[in-house]
């Protein structure tokens, strides 16, 4: 579904060149949730917004469903971290929630069924008639979340989209991602500077490395498929994960990359004792 070839993008002006990403390559197959992590300024919110046809790449491609991206993708959708920026003040959450629709030019009865939906997905269907300033920080997030599923996309990119809210507020809305995405079937690349969060949320964590950025892992999550809060975050195999998440991102720091080194299954078979 997301095909990311040699991404690389500079920034130039003022007399200075920055290389933010040098060499990305990395798919994310069909209904595949993926997260992202790396050293902070490592490139992500760039890599997130060539992805979503905000920025040209300086070389290389991204291809959505095997279309090239030249623009924002019709298929796509984006939730971003600073949901207080992108809901506007003056519109009732269900006019939020509906603009990108107009866009679509679906029917007034279509757009409402959609909306009521979304809303319903994300527990704010009491919410539809209130100003995005009446409500806390993460109902707001939500109204975002929303938005972006009315949409119907085909793939969603999350840009640290719970940092700015509280512990509590963020664990619910990883457990509201998580069963919207198991629901739905959407693909999700998902940005995120929390390892413990990428490795509850995903089905793989793309690892990245310092800037000038390249992928320096992938990681598969084989934690079961059906987590909570209260039991995966304690489990041994969570803390392995997230162990070995946060050495190759301090690895990544120092720019000595950590050789790929077994993160031990817990299934497998202990070697046997020594003889006495």
């Amino acid at each position: 579904m997301l095909d990311v070839r040699g991404l690389k993008k500079v920034y130039e002006g003022s007399g200075r060149r920055v290389e933010a990403v040098r060499d990305l390559t990395f798919t994310v197959d069909a209904g595949e949730l993926v997260c992202l992590v790396g050293p902070s300024g490592c490139g992500k919110t760039t890599l997130l917004k060539c992805v979503g046809g905000l920025l040209t790449p300086t070389a290389g491609e991204v291809l959505v469903g095997g279309r090239r991206v030249t623009g924002p993708p019709p298929d796509m959708a984006v939730v971003f971290q600073e949901y207080g920026r992108s809901l506007f003040p003056w519109m009732r959450v269900r006019e939020n929630v509906e603009l990108p629709l107009k866009q679509k030019k679906s029917s007034s009865a279509r757009r409402r069924e959609l909306v009521a939906d979304a809303l319903a997905s994300v527990g704010l269907t009491d919410a539809a008639g209130a100003y995005p300033w009446q409500l806390s920080g993460g109902m707001q997030q939500r109204v975002a979340i929303a938005r972006a599923l009315a949409y119907e996309p085909d793939v969603l990119l999350m840009d640290e989209p719970f940092a700015a809210v509280d512990a509590q507020t963020r664990a619910d809305l990883e457990d509201l991602v998580r069963g919207l995405w198991r629901q739905r079937g959407i693909t999700i690349l998902f940005v995120t500077h929390d390892i413990d969060e990428a490795v509850y949320l995903g089905e793989r964590v793309l690892i990245l490395s310092s800037s000038p950025t390249v992928v320096q892992e992938q990681l598969k999550i084989d934690l079961p498929a059906d987590r909570d809060q209260l039991h995966t975050r304690v489990a041994p195999r969570f803390a392995e994960l997230r162990t070995h998440v946060y050495e190759q991102i301090q690895a990544a720091k120092r720019g000595t990359p950590v050789a790929d080194r077994l993160v031990k299954d817990l299934t497998d078979t202990p070697p046997p004792s020594k003889p006495q």
